[in-house]
């Protein structure tokens, strides 16, 4: 269920060097990567990664600024229901459902939002 953990950092460059080094450990490996926003690791397709990222609200990173758990799904319907769910139930939007970067027409498809307590999660699915 889990597709991938995000986590704060307030030196990518610094965290995306322990990174590699600490999960090199165990078979993963870079393959997503924004410069100066976000580094992500995973032992292969399809399998749960770790990803850190300075803080989009550009506020300091915290254990919890910069924390999110996102939920993998199958296709946008899912990820469409899921989210809209979510806000039905009282969550609030962080990122509406689509493609990020907002211009693509396949790739990463999520929507972000806050749980009751303020939690921040996504549900996403790769199209195409």
């Amino acid at each position: 269920m889990i597709g991938y953990v995000t986590i704060g950092t307030a030196d990518l460059a610094k965290s995306g060097a322990f990174y590699d080094a600490l999960l090199g450990t165990i078979g993963a490996v870079r393959f997503m990567e924004e410069p100066n926003y976000f580094i992500a690791w995973s032992k292969g397709q399809g399998e749960p990664s770790l990803g850190v990222a300075v803080p989009f609200n550009k506020e300091p990173a915290t254990a919890g600024n910069g924390t999110m758990v996102a939920i993998a799904l199958e296709n946008q319907q899912q990820v469409n229901a899921f989210y809209n769910k979510a806000l039905e139930l009282g969550g609030t939007s962080e990122g509406e459902v689509g493609f990020r970067p907002e211009e693509a027409e396949s790739g990463f498809y999520a929507g972000y939002f806050r749980d009751l307590d303020g939690n921040k999660l996504n549900a996403f699915c790769i199209v195409g």
